[in-house]
């Protein structure tokens, strides 16, 4: 016979006073038994209807193939409401999904670290208009520790089995391991989420966690930056001249589209350090190009005419078809702040004021301060009032002044009302 599961602490753990590390209980399996995989459109009905008749919010949660498989998909869907239990929804097998849709269009989601599930969970047609984020919860309550694991382990006491985040969840079937893993993602969710509202509540703190939620449902994805090649990791020395930039730019668009039709992430097709190699000493021949020993892997091997006819591309582009040594700038997009003491003497300055601003009332308030205020904020006032006053233009920098700049920079109103008169008072 099974042992039943544990119970979360009687009393939930606090910011100051988590539940203690020698009174932390391993769970390790799902209280009611691993749930079979929903993988097929007569399961996906039950399953729908089930959770539609089920009450109170759902947690969600999905897992990805990252570093595995290009894109960021959903290969599995974890979903857990009360009347309902625990459902694992696979979507490659479950079919048309418009019924899972309908049933999850109402009741509040509770996630983990939204940001990085909405996106796989909207390409799915999947969508909420109320959302309980817990990460953020807890960044906003001050926790040093935001991991789903520790969070659970300070808050409830409990212990969760966290071995294959990281694993390729393309792969079928999924092993029962990788599953219980999963099926525990959302298993304490809902109580987690009580536990954290009330201690929101608690601290006087409960709607600045629902103006970060709506915000977070809100706020569009944010667009691509122009040349993402440019960000090909160690790619420095390649940048250093156009004809290297060239060089690893037509690289870069080669392994993307190669692997797209593969569906591979990209540096499983031909590895970072071989773009930047090709691009630094510039080969002149396939015949050189191959004997780089970064291109001798056996699938850099097997796409080596790919790779020469993007080299060649590079090669033979006239000088005035060069891509620029310095990235454009994106429409509204800031010159990199490490730039600024050498161009923007002024806006470095009023940068260095925002930032002790936010630091100092963050301090105050023991939560981070990019939650206080985001870091794109901070810089956008630094700049326009730097820049200002490098025109010899003023800035209203009074508290009404600052918060109608954070205004328009998207900050939400209970960051406004808590750093506006810190901001005020350092850029005066």
């Amino acid at each position: 016979m099974t042992a039943p599961a544990p119970s979360p602490a009687a009393v939930p753990g606090t910011t100051d006073r988590p539940v203690p590390a020698d009174a932390v209980v391993a769970y390790q399996q799902p209280a009611e038994g691993l749930p079979a995989v929903t993988d097929t459109p007569a399961a996906l009905a039950r399953q729908a209807a089930a959770l539609a008749a089920g009450t109170g919010p759902v947690a969600v949660d999905a897992e990805r193939a990252s570093g595995f498989r290009y894109g960021q998909d959903a290969y599995l869907v974890q979903l857990r409401r009360a009347g309902a239990g625990t459902v694992l929804v696979d979507p490659q097998g479950a079919g048309e999904l418009s019924a899972l849709a309908a049933a999850l269009d109402g009741p509040e989601w509770v996630l983990h670290a939204a940001d990085q599930d909405l996106p796989c969970l909207t390409a799915l047609g999947l969508s909420t208009e109320r959302l309980f984020d817990t990460e953020l919860a807890a960044r906003l309550l001050g926790r040093e520790h935001v991991g789903l694991g520790a969070v659970i382990e300070e808050t409830l006491g409990l212990r969760l089995a966290k071995d294959h985040a990281a694993a390729d969840w393309s792969t079928r079937p999924l092993p029962e391991s990788w599953l219980v893993y999963a099926a525990l993602d959302v298993e304490l969710l809902l109580p987690l989420r009580d536990a954290l509202a009330e201690e929101l509540h608690a601290a006087g703190r409960a709607e600045w966690a629902a103006e970060e939620f709506a915000y977070e449902l809100a706020h569009p994805a944010r667009a691509p930056r122009p040349d993402p090649w440019r960000r090909t990791p160690r790619s420095g020395p390649a940048l250093r001249s156009p004809r290297s930039a060239a060089v690893l730019r037509e690289l870069w668009i080669a392994r993307e589209e190669l692997a797209r039709q593969l569906d591979v992430t990209p540096s499983k097709v031909l590895p970072h350090r071989a773009l930047v190699a090709a691009a630094v000493i510039r080969p002149t021949s396939p015949r050189r190009l191959a004997g780089l020993r970064e291109f001798s892997s056996r699938t850099a091997r097997q796409h080596q005419e790919l790779w020469w006819r993007a080299v060649e591309r590079a090669l033979e582009l006239p000088e005035d078809q060069l891509p620029p040594v310095h990235a454009p700038l994106a429409p509204g997009e800031l010159p990199q702040p490490r730039s600024w003491p050498r161009h923007h003497p002024e806006s470095a300055a009023a940068l260095e004021r925002v930032r002790g601003g936010v630091r100092e009332r963050a301090e105050q308030l023991r939560i981070p301060h990019e939650v206080l205020l985001g870091t794109d904020a901070q810089r956008r006032l630094a700049w326009e009032v730097g820049e200002a006053e490098a025109a010899g233009r003023r800035v209203d920098v009074s508290v009404a002044g600052v918060s109608a700049l954070l205004a328009s920079f998207d900050a939400r109103p209970w960051q406004i009302e808590q750093v506006a008169r810190s901001l005020a008072t350092a850029l005066h």
